[in-house]
């Protein structure tokens, strides 16, 4: 009673089949599988960048001047 046997399984299988269908679960294999790739090439790259982290350049700091000329520039005061 502890395990399952393999006609369980098949049911399972067929009532998952009926609700789903095949073409959502296809589709949803390959959404997973491109998920593990990308997760898996995020983590390549990101232990690849790791020693290099002094050949980035450092991002916009505040108090530079915004690359977009319609950006406003605020500055925010404490009321006295």
């Amino acid at each position: 009673m502890g395990s399952f046997s393999i006609w369980h399984w098949l049911i399972v299988l067929v009532i998952v089949v009926l609700v789903f269908g095949t073409k959502k679960l296809k589709n949803i294999g390959s959404d997973l599988g491109g998920a593990v790739k990308g997760f898996k090439d995020g983590i390549k790259d990101g232990s690849a960048s790791a020693g290099t982290d002094a050949a980035v350049p450092p991002s916009q700091q505040v108090g530079q001047k915004p690359a977009d000329p319609n950006t406003v520039d605020v500055e925010a005061k404490t009321k006295s």
